[in-house]
């Protein structure tokens, strides 16, 4: 009689079960590689575009035209991008070519997929090598699931083609260094040169990989036996050496007419990146040059899954452990020696931002690629506590089952976040913790969201046609055709469906507050983008708005003009009768100055100093409207305006109400200070000083006067005063809108500007086209010198990390031996009047009026110390406590003073 049904075809006969998991452990790798494909696949096109993909574009058109004879040199958009080589971005290029689409929804998907397809391709590489150190299929596996499964690096897989290429390179080079000194031929040395090459040639980091192999190969040949093993190290090591050196120059156009000074060029970007960009770091807005030394760590530590930081440190430790036991063992140990290269690989960039002070920004992106050895070691801290800790087979299931929860909750994560996972914090940086420590890091990176709100709508109305407005990096591009024709750009701000920002602006609803910010949790983008359905004008809104234009009316406006502005309370409202359908709305303003905010000079007060709030209006029954709901009741002055975006700059209308008479502005027109030489040419603006102040003045003024922004380059007299990313340069520069620093009142224009504290050798302001001015201004250079010079000798009234001295109406903090982190904490500065009465209405339930304030404001750093003077409001004071605090953190020092 035959077998039975269930016998003859089972697929859980033990042979055939025993092929099943052969199968599964020795391919499970390219199997979990080939899935992951078809999931990405599946999401390219759901990622935003961000602004670096132009340039990166005509960079590398540039190189294309250089290497087509068409140009003498590699003319890239910025100076600095000609740095960067185009081992990726090239092929792309030509592949776009070859597509034959111009549309640039199909250049876009093509970008995504063979950008994200090279993330696939490293981290089959990661499994390999993780195979290779460990000889086991499942700590392999776990090693490629914390390569891909960590949320930001994964979201930047799909849109970020300057640094996931040079991880995933990296990754390679790194599995390709332990096959070359494994097998140690020829063949597989010139393999690694050319791999180090190309990492080298998409980022200058990959440097290190090869000063590292340079290194490993000269301690080789050292304990060489003999005079034929030195000689074949040396062969494959100067095989290595000239592959990894003909490759970089062969795939970087730049320096085939000057090597070194392409080389010494990259170089300079990874200590001293012309861009300095204002950072949001830890609750406080820093240049990108003068971050603090654990900047980059943080961000790993904030950003990285738990599970993997806690696998990761097991797996470093371990490492560590054993080398110092056994640290003879660490030169010929193979697997111990590659070890301790990928604990160098992570850890040594780290040190070396951190020492060097580099110039980085937008997160820790620049710094991706030391994940990959972190998830490698990772895996280690799995291996070791698997195998030495439980060495029972049941106990080690219990570990693999508990971390692979782990990398399940962060898969769930992403899948929560999606398409938002370059938003992902982990629970060191929450809603629910202290303080709001949420706010204390930028929420974007890119303007990403944008294309994750315009999906998100597209999807609710299926079929409908929309009217938005234009959105940052041009989100609608990358949305098919068939889309794009649903949608009505730069339509009139009020006859818009949906309004919104980079950051998601709140739905200008009644019954909401009505400023546009609105903050989310990191971890809950879902609710960013359903919040975009409120924002569309219901019956509801019209009625709620009537009603807060009837409550408006039924007051006096506090100014009359092309918009009535009313005050009521802490709303202001913006009011246009018969408002015509088409006409553009623009972004209303309102700015509190702080009464009796300070000017070391006197008279002019600083018109960059004040309280900012905005919102847009709409257009209901006929009237333009806008809503603005201030924080607290206004004491002061208050500044109401409209800005539109114009040909050459921002117009603007601006008036200015005063609570006090006769005004602040009034007063401070009557003393401008010693007048300079207006300008050169054409009508410009006559410019003064008082004290650091330089000031901006012009009588009848019209929108049209300052709707061009303004420049301003200051040159030193020493450039060692100068940023470092600006000493290439000789001169400090800024510019600015108007608006920014600016105000009109009574026909008059006036706007401030706090000068550097540092000898100036020259001056050049003016708005381009328009007027200039050249010359050196009346300043008083190196007040803040002055009163360090003058402090020479005398008793502190306080001594700690700052000393503090009170004297002639100010309080002057100095510190000798000063670098840029002691002044990176903001300081706070309370000041407790004899006589309450002397402070704000608002203040007095607090007993003290605060003044906390950025070091930049009043300080600044030479000589090797820190000054900063402050002065003190004219009342007579009875105490002042004062210090340094960082955001989420508390004090970092404080000091009580009593009255002198």
């Amino acid at each position: 009689m035959g077998r039975s049904f269930p016998q003859s075809i089972s697929l859980f006969a033990p042979a055939q079960r025993a092929a099943v998991v052969r199968f599964l452990t020795t391919q499970g790798g390219l199997l979990l590689c080939g899935l992951f494909l078809l999931v990405g696949l599946g999401l390219a096109g759901d990622y935003g575009i961000w602004g670096d993909e132009w340039f990166n574009r005509d960079t590398v058109r540039a190189n294309l035209r250089y290497i087509l004879g068409q140009t003498d040199r590699v003319d890239a958009p910025f100076l600095h991008e000609r740095w960067y080589g185009v081992a990726f971005e090239l092929p792309l290029l030509l592949a776009e070519g070859a597509m034959g689409r111009e549309d640039y929804y199909y250049v876009h998907r093509l970008r995504e997929s063979v950008t994200h397809l090279l993330f696939l391709a490293g981290g089959f590489f990661c499994y390999l090598l993780a195979y290779r150190l460990f000889n086991n299929r499942l700590i392999a596996i776990f090693a490629l699931l914390l390569f891909l499964l960590h949320p930001r690096i994964y979201a930047h897989s799909f849109f970020n083609a300057k640094d996931l290429p040079f991880l995933s390179m990296f990754v390679i080079a790194l599995y390709l260094t332990e096959r070359a000194f494994r097998k140690n031929t020829l063949g597989a040395f010139l393999l690694l040169g050319i791999a180090v090459g190309i990492a080298t040639n998409l980022r200058i980091m990959g440097i290190m990989l090869l000063l590292a192999v340079i290194g490993l190969r000269v301690l080789d040949a050292a304990l060489a036996k003999g005079w034929g093993e030195r000689k074949g190290i040396l062969a494959t090591g100067g095989l290595f050496v000239a592959a990894a050196g003909l490759t970089w120059y062969a795939l970087g156009p730049n320096a085939w007419s000057g090597p070194l000074t392409q080389l010494t060029g990259a170089l300079s970007l990874t200590t001293d990146h012309p861009a300095i960009m204002p950072t949001l770091f830890q609750g406080e807005l820093l240049p990108s040059d003068e971050l603090p030394a654990h900047y980059g760590l943080t961000w790993f530590m904030t950003t990285t899954p738990p599970v993997f930081l806690l696998l990761g440190a097991v797996g470093i430790v371990a490492v560590l452990a054993r080398g110092l036991t056994r640290p003879g063992a660490v030169w010929v140990n193979e697997r111990l020696r590659f070890g301790w290269l990928l604990a160098g690989c992570c850890g040594l960039p780290l040190l070396g931002v951190a020492l060097a002070g580099s110039n980085i920004y937008g997160e820790w992106r620049h710094l991706y690629f030391i994940y990959v050895p972190f998830a490698l070691l990772a895996a280690g801290g799995l291996y070791w506590i698997a195998g030495a800790l439980f060495r029972l087979r049941w106990r080690r299931a219990g570990v693999y089952g508990l971390f692979g929860l782990g990398l399940g909750l962060t898969l769930l994560q992403m899948a929560q976040l999606h398409p938002l996972q370059q938003i992902y914090f982990n629970f060191l940086v929450d809603e629910a913790t202290a303080n709001h420590r949420w706010d204390l890091y930028p929420k974007e990176y890119k303007r990403l969201r944008s294309e994750a709100g315009l999906a998100y709508l597209l999807e609710r109305h299926p079929g409908e046609t929309l009217a938005v407005n234009r959105l940052s990096g041009h989100p609608t591009m990358i949305r098919p055709p068939q889309e794009r024709r649903r949608l009505i750009m730069d339509s009139p701000v009020h006859d818009r469906d949906y309004l919104w920002g980079d950051t998601l602006e709140k739905p200008h609803r009644p019954d909401r507050d009505f400023n546009t910010l609105y903050l989310t949790r990191y971890n809950d983008a879902v609710a960013s983008l359903r919040v975009l359905e409120g924002s569309r004008m219901t019956a509801a809104m019209r009625a709620g708005y009537a009603e807060v234009y009837q409550a408006a009316v039924d007051g006096e406006p506090i100014i009359r003009g092309e918009y009535d502005v009313y005050l009521e309370g802490r709303r202001v409202t913006f009011v246009k009768e018969n408002c015509h359908k088409g006409e553009r709305a623009g972004r209303f303003r309102a700015k509190v100055y702080r009464d009796g905010a300070d000017s070391r000079g006197g008279g002019m007060p600083n018109l960059a100093d004040y309280n900012f709030y905005g919102n847009y209006g709409v257009r209901v029954d006929g009237r333009c409207l806008a809503v603005i709901q201030l924080p607290e009741e206004p004491t002061g002055q208050l500044a109401v305006g409209r800005y539109i975006a114009a040909p050459g700059g921002l117009a603007f209308w601006e008036a200015a109400h005063s609570f006090t008479s006769p005004s602040r502005w009034d007063l401070a027109a009557a003393d401008l200070g010693d007048n300079m030489p207006g300008a050169t040419a054409g009508a410009g603006f006559e410019l003064y000083r008082q004290g650091r102040r330089l000031i901006y003045y012009r009588e009848g003024c019209t929108a049209g006067d300052t709707a061009a922004p303004f420049f301003l380059h200051i040159t030193p007299e020493d450039v060692g005063d100068l940023p470092r990313g600006r000493r290439r340069y000789g001169f400090d520069s800024w510019g600015f809108h108007f608006g920014q620093r600016g105000l009109r009142f009574d026909g008059q224009c006036a706007a401030t500007f706090e000068l550097p504290d540092y000898a100036i050798a020259g001056i050049r302001t003016g708005q381009e086209g328009y007027w200039e001015f050249r010359g050196l201004p009346p300043v008083e250079p190196g007040v803040l010198r002055e009163r360090a010079a003058a402090l020479a000798g005398a008793a502190a009234d306080y001594r700690g990390k700052f000393d503090l001295f009170w004297q002639d109406g100010e309080l002057i903090y100095r510190r000798e031996g000063c670098a840029a982190a002691d002044t990176a904490a903001g300081f706070f500065l309370h000041i407790a009047p004899v006589d309450g009465t002397d402070l704000a209405a608002a203040r007095r339930e607090y007993g003290f009026e605060g003044r906390d304030f950025e070091f930049s404001k009043w300080g600044g750093r030479f000589d090797g110390q820190c000054v900063a003077a402050v002065p003190l409001p004219g009342y007579e004071i009875a105490g002042i406590r004062t210090g340094q605090y960082a955001a989420g953190t508390g004090e970092v020092w404080s000091a009580e003073l009593s009255a002198p």
